[in-house]
């Protein structure tokens, strides 16, 4: 058997231990160091926002953002069920709010319909905000998570967060790059367009820091308090005066290096990341009954990161777990989506809405091998193998 597939590793080069290697011979290896302030504006630029925020994870980035928005114990977040947990336990549980859970569409993003329907239907909408009428408690904000990369229905979520009162709190974790090409929204990226979107940095993102993320809003003030948190909330840095509870956020500058160099490659990895999915799709879309599970493209005026790449088993006879245990006999790493979050052990009796499509999704997919290293020939070793299983 020739060499191990992972399903996803960090691809570093020689600019990246070179930018290292020069924070590490100057002393300057913790977050005083000027490089994180050059990857923040850096970042800003790219994703065309006045200020970026950067932190030492995407999860420490969402709690950020939760203390930034000012969202309350005992307030309620409308959250999806289907996406990793770090996206809703910094919106909910580190906070002290409380989570409504809503499916997903075929995007795997929130569902536009689901959420419309729970504030429509399930809320009474006061001079003061948006009110749970089964529980009394204030719904103050709605989490977004651009699934995979794939861009969620941000139109319509942000129109029903206006008409709702709802912050908008968007979750690009995995979606750094994707971006609207055509229609309203045209030129704004995944993470950019609500109140408040975070990003993320860690080892198997489509660039990497090893572990990081970063912060950007459209209230110049709330970018601000983020930063100030994130620093320990330091009011007098030499007399270690602090005006609130901060927390130890902030990136070092060895990452930050590490990112500088990875940014300048990330319009390869994109096209890279584009260049693995057509492959994907021309071998294995519709054959046996499988599917790759698509990415809204440019015909729907967005451009995709193509972060992750989803096999749908749902025509066939195959079973998930099975075809993950056999492939990995063959030395190719894939995984299941993501157990839903509403029947995880810390939110028992929570409300969740719209569950369809999720419950369909978690049981028929696939992610199969997607790191930006990953070549041509190993692209086809997995469809050989994928379909050896049929």
């Amino acid at each position: 058997m020739s060499e191990f597939i992972p399903l996803s590793v960090p691809n570093f080069g020689t600019k990246e231990a070179q930018y290292a290697a020069e924070a590490i011979t100057s002393g300057w290896v913790s977050t005083s160091g000027a490089k994180v302030g050059e990857f923040e504006q850096a970042l800003a630029r790219y994703v065309g926002m006045p200020r970026a925020v950067a932190a030492n994870s995407g999860s420490s980035s969402l709690h950020l953002a939760a203390l930034a928005a000012g969202i309350q114990p005992g307030e309620e977040v409308i959250v999806p069920t289907l996406t990793f947990i770090a996206a809703v336990n910094p919106l909910t549980r580190y906070v002290g709010a409380a989570p409504v859970f809503i499916g997903c569409d075929d995007s795997l993003c929130i569902d536009p319909d689901g959420v419309e329907e729970f504030c429509a239907n399930r809320c009474t909408l006061k001079a003061d905000g948006l009110y749970n009428n089964q529980t009394g408690a204030r719904v103050r904000a709605l989490g977004v998570v651009h699934v995979f990369g794939n861009m969620a229905d941000m139109p319509r979520l942000l129109d029903i967060a206006r008409r709702y009162r709802l912050v908008l709190i968007e979750d690009a974790t995995e979606a750094l790059g994707t971006r609207y090409t055509a229609g309203p929204l045209a030129g704004r990226f995944a993470g950019t367009m609500g109140d408040v979107g975070c990003f993320s940095f860690n080892g198997n993102k489509i660039i990497t820091t090893g572990a990081g993320g970063f912060l950007v809003s459209n209230h110049p003030d709330w970018t601000e308090h983020a930063k100030h948190l994130s620093t320990q909330a330091k009011a007098d840095v030499l007399q270690f005066l602090h005006d609130e509870v901060g927390y130890n956020y902030r990136m070092t500058n060895v990452q930050a290096c590490l990112g500088l160099a990875q940014l300048e490659r990330l319009e390869e990895f994109i096209a890279i990341k584009k260049a693995r999915y057509e492959q994907y799709r021309a071998g294995l879309d519709g054959v046996g009954g499988l599917r790759i599970l698509p990415f809204r493209e440019e015909a729907d005026g967005v451009r995709s990161n193509h972060w992750f790449y989803s096999l749908s088993l749902e025509n066939t006879a195959l079973d998930r777990d099975t075809v993950i245990a056999q492939l990995q006999a063959r030395g190719i790493q894939t995984r299941p989506i993501w157990a839903l979050i509403h029947e995880q052990a810390d939110y028992p009796g929570c409300e969740a809405y719209d569950l369809d499509k999720a419950q369909f999704y978690r049981k028929n997919i696939v992610n199969l091998p997607c790191s930006t290293n990953l070549t041509e020939a190993d692209c086809g070793r997995v469809i050989a193998a994928v379909k050896n299983l049929l």
